[in-house]
């Protein structure tokens, strides 16, 4: 009886209220972050997928983001409920023990360098994503111990079932919606409203990058073999005693990270390789970047839709329209043979291109370096709205 009238003590009761509204919480923030970026969720599937050579996952990355999301927050929203909670304390404890290997192997075999727990809202390095699935293993471990004292809040089965239905639907329907359209908030850099060459730039007197070099030293008559930093071997003057040499290589390790551009490698080239970054985004006139990482994989009718856009644009108000991809040129070729492209074609690279719009293909208005609206190719403007809305505001 002793064992028994322990175990349902108060104390206990309150440390389990505690760790499902601690968990359910945290769960569904994770869900919806992550929701509201599928496809960028989907990247990072796509380096764990390659990391363990689940090559046949690629294709189907965004799914799989979309379904994990969804699980996260059907999880945290039946148990912030009671719903379901033995199940529910048995789905937590082998998904959180699946994110904890993930994370571990990440951090120790330094293969992932952010684990996306959060998306692009709060990028987590590899061991902070270690330490904090080890602490909600904790909580959660205590919510399966406990599984039998949670208590739903409503017994109807009914009631039961059409939440869990509207939550599944809810929670699927928020990751559907962002990766046919664009994401709600948008966290990455190019997000409307800021200015590309600022956060391209260096400010005057930010620190820089720290590294610390080593040097291996060996004695020449003991043959005694040590390694001392570049601070140590200028200030005890090993440079000056002949009884030691260097050997091999200096080791060089960064000790202190410096400041670090919010846009370092956007670099937009023709196809001879001549840059002109500069003069693209830093166009003080209206002008429209078609982004479209892979023609191959892009929306053949809305390349076509935009283009229309593009002739309408430039002859009317002289807009410039510029296609930027990181295919190869024979594929801008063929996409010109096809619909008689009317728009300059610049290249970089995929991984910029892939923040710079959620979309393949997708539209960004820009004007003297401002992202003034993006587009998805789900809801393109007409030419219409952009002459009204913007080409014909001269100011």
């Amino acid at each position: 009886m002793q064992a028994i009238s322990y175990k349902y003590s108060p104390k206990r009761n309150y440390l389990l209220v505690f760790s499902r509204i601690f968990v359910g919480c945290l769960f569904i923030f994770s869900g919806l972050i992550k929701a509201n970026d599928p496809i960028g969720f989907g990247y990072k599937l796509q380096e764990y997928f390659e990391v363990f050579h689940l090559i046949a996952f690629q294709n189907q990355a965004v799914m799989w983001a979309i379904l994990l999301c969804s699980l996260e927050m059907v999880l945290g929203i039946l148990l912030l409920l009671g719903l379901y909670g033995k199940k529910v304390a048995l789905g937590l404890l082998i998904l959180i023990l699946f994110f904890t290997f993930l994370t571990f192997y990440s951090a120790f075999f330094n293969v992932v360098t952010s684990c996306g727990c959060f998306g692009d809202a709060i990028p987590l390095t590899p061991w902070q994503s270690f330490s904090k699935d080890l602490i909600l293993l904790v909580f959660i471990g205590i919510i399966f111990y406990f599984r039998e004292q949670i208590i739903p809040l409503f017994h109807h089965e009914i009631s039961q079932a059409l939440t869990l239905s509207a939550t599944i639907v809810f929670s699927l329907g928020i990751g559907v919606y962002t990766y046919n359209f664009l994401p709600f908030i948008d966290f990455l850099p190019y997000k409307e409203g800021n200015n590309l060459p600022e956060l391209m730039r260096i400010p005057e007197g930010a620190p820089m990058d720290e590294y610390e070099i080593s040097y291996t030293l060996k004695h020449k008559e003991s043959g005694e073999i040590k390694k001392v930093t570049d601070k140590i071997y200028l200030a005890q003057e090993f440079w000056k005693d002949e009884n030691w040499e260097i050997i091999g290589d200096p080791e060089s390790k960064l000790v202190k990270v410096g400041y670090d551009a919010p846009i370092k490698d956007l670099n937009i080239t023709d196809a001879r390789g001549v840059e002109y970054t500069k003069e693209i985004i830093e166009n003080p006139y209206y002008n429209l970047l078609i982004v479209s990482y892979n023609l191959d994989r892009a929306n053949q009718n809305a390349l076509e839709q935009i283009n229309e856009i593009a002739i309408n644009a430039a002859e009317q108000y002289n807009i410039r329209t510029v296609l930027l991809t990181s295919s190869a040129a024979q594929k801008v070729d063929e996409l010109n043979d096809h619909i008689n492209l009317f728009m300059e074609t610049f290249y970089a690279d995929a991984v910029p291109l892939k923040s710079m719009v959620r979309a393949n293909p997708g539209i960004i208005l820009m004007k003297n370096g401002y992202v003034i609206k993006k587009w998805h190719y789900h809801t393109l403007p007409t030419y219409e709205a952009l002459a009204d809305n913007y080409f014909s505001n001269l100011d």
